[in-house]
């Protein structure tokens, strides 16, 4: 991806968006290009969509790892701001190489085989333990959700129903009152 150098005061963001589950371990790796004191300042911020800030680092340059455990269940925006340092040089962007690993995929399965001294059967066995795991609990997740839909959707339905039925009888009280009130309106002027 290629962020554009803005002047400071109009600066617009470019984001990435990935949701992540409650507790689920998120590794974001970004390379860029360009060195510090090249005309332009790369700004990233890492912030979830209920309003959890996870990193704020400045003047990215190189390669940059944030490691962070997900406070809920949200969706995480990744945004970048490159700021034009002079007013003089135009057109200078940054290319950024971004990386994010959730979960079982963002743990480092050398270093746990090492400490825990695992065969390469074992290791395996376990990331695809931790696989499956994630998987069950991303169902829950997903069954628990639909079924909230479900019932909001139900008592939805109720309360269209009930409407409907009480407008039903209003406007049949109506047409009766109506045609009542018609009626005697009629035979008080003895056209009836």
């Amino acid at each position: 991806m290629i962020v554009n150098a803005q002047p400071a005061g109009s600066v617009t963001p470019r984001c990435i968006r990935n949701f992540v589950s409650k507790d689920s371990l998120v590794v974001v790796n970004v390379k860029t290009n360009g060195k510090k004191g090249d005309g332009q300042v790369l700004n990233m911020a890492i912030m979830d969509s209920v309003g959890n800030e996870y990193g704020r680092p400045k003047d990215v340059v190189g390669e940059s790892r944030t490691a962070f455990t997900a406070h809920a269940n949200a969706a995480f925006d990744v945004c970048f701001e490159n700021i034009q340092q002079n007013s003089h040089s135009y057109g200078l962007n940054r290319e950024v190489d971004l990386d994010i690993d959730i979960g079982a995929d963002a743990r480092d399965w050398n270093a746990v085989g090492q400490t825990e001294k695992l065969k390469p059967m074992e290791l395996e066995l376990r990331r695809i333990e931790e696989s499956v795991d994630e998987i069950v609990t991303q169902m829950d997740y997903l069954r628990q959700r639909e079924q909230r839909l479900r019932d909001t959707n139900e008592s939805t339905n109720a309360r269209v129903k009930f409407f409907a039925i009480g407008t039903l009888f209003s406007l049949l009280g109506l047409g009766l009152w109506q045609v009542a009130y018609l009626r005697q309106y009629f035979r008080s002027k003895h056209l009836i």
